[in-house]
């Protein structure tokens, strides 16, 4: 048998080579946390080291060009926050941080937060309302807006309030915060139904036609689901809102971005491999395995040592044998641990949800976040900079 190159030496599929941790720590000079915030953002690709799936390689080149932008980095020095690199935007948030391989909501640990917290106090608290609660009091909208599916009537419902809202310079942050609220309690009464004014997570149950008990592991995931780090949803909400747009327009657009993002198409392919893997786990795993090299859902790349919210989220979730034996075989195979999509889909199969239902909570429980980082933006936000450089055809050139 042929032995495998050592780690430093192999080389990836377009030639370049693929680096350890500790080399990667060496050349930089940082901490593990900041590395992986590295890998969060797409600056530093990683990938399963062949050798050994529960280790990441990372790729040579990047390490190399982030170490020449960065310059003004010493070796050992303590980074409580990543440092920006030139040319790179920094947009100041309060929302919300992922480090060292946790989640905190506005300093809360989110997986703490979520074993107890309803969704109106998660918004209460990344909107940063102190004791103002501007959920308080409100109602059923009498002309519910309409769709063929849950999300579709998401959308309808967020699209109508962000064309009748007032836009929003000039506004102050409780009618903001209150606006932000009407909107979100609209959007579940359009997915849901209108009915008792229960919590909004109660709400949604009754409309999927839950189990009141169960009702608990829903209400979890949507505030494990309310916000995670910087991404092409968060800046297309922010932009928005620093332009002037209220609240459920920021989110309007954020959501649009959302909606197509890799989270939204891993998680579609997560809802599909689950429903294949509950008739065979085992047999799924290895098809998989053995065609791609990875298994949907598990591993990632912003938690090399799992996702928290995942195991937040099923770790009381009461799973039934069958997807038990899903999570069981997909990790033997793939090395890896599951990731939040996984857990999504496969509670939204433990609760009996709709085929893309696990996609419907995840969209919902960002909603939060995204209403967030508008008004975080509004009230708080450093203006949002970037310069268009035209590389086209130069003006009268045939």
């Amino acid at each position: 048998m042929a032995m495998m190159p050592a780690a430093d030496e192999r080389i990836g599929e377009a030639g370049g080579r693929w680096i350890p941790r500790a080399e990667v720590l060496s050349m930089l000079g940082v901490k593990t946390q900041t590395l992986y915030a590295y890998v969060s953002r797409g600056r530093i690709t990683a990938r399963p080291d062949p050798s050994d799936p529960r280790r990441s390689l990372y790729a040579a080149a990047d390490v190399a060009r982030l170490k020449g932008s960065s310059g003004g980095e010493v070796a050992g020095q303590v980074l409580p926050f990543e440092p920006a690199v030139k040319g790179e935007a920094v947009i100041q948030s309060c929302v919300s941080l992922a480090t060292d391989g946790r989640i905190y909501y506005r300093g809360r640990d989110a997986t703490e937060w979520a074993q107890g917290a309803t969704v109106e106090e998660t918004a209460r608290l990344l909107w940063g309302c102190g004791d103002h609660n501007p959920f308080a009091g409100l109602g059923v909208r009498v002309d519910g807006a309409s769709g063929a599916s849950p999300r579709a009537r998401l959308f309808a419902a967020l699209s109508r309030r962000a064309e009748e809202d007032e836009p929003s310079p000039g506004r102050d942050v409780a009618s903001l915060q209150r606006e932000a609220a009407t909107a979100l309690n609209e959007v579940v009464d359009a997915m849901a139904g209108p009915g008792p004014r229960l919590f909004f997570h109660q709400r949604l149950a009754r409309g999927w036609k839950m189990l009141e008990r169960d009702s608990v592991h829903l209400k979890r995931a949507l505030v494990l689901a309310a916000d995670h780090d910087l991404n092409p949803a968060v800046l297309a909400t922010r932009a928005a809102a620093s332009g002037g747009a209220s609240p459920a327009g920021a989110a309007m657009a954020g959501l649009a971005a959302l909606s197509a993002s890799p989270m939204a198409r891993t998680l579609k392919a997560v809802i599909t491999y689950v429903i294949e893997a509950r008739r065979d786990p085992a047999g799924a795993a290895r098809r998989h395995m053995e065609a791609s090299g990875a298994i949907p859902g598990f591993g990632s790349e912003s938690f090399p040592l799992g996702d928290p919210r995942a195991d937040a989220l099923l770790a009381l979730a009461d799973l039934p044998p069958d997807l038990t034996a899903v999570l069981r075989e997909g990790e033997a195979a793939s090395g890896s641990r599951a990731g939040f999509a996984l857990a999504l889909a496969v509670l939204a199969r433990r609760l009996d949800l709709p085929r893309e239902g696990a996609l419907d909570m995840f969209l919902v429980g960002r909603l939060t976040g995204l209403m967030a980082h508008a008004l975080d933006q509004i009230t708080d936000g450093s203006p949002i900079r970037a310069r268009l450089r035209y590389v086209g055809p130069r003006p009268g050139a045939e």
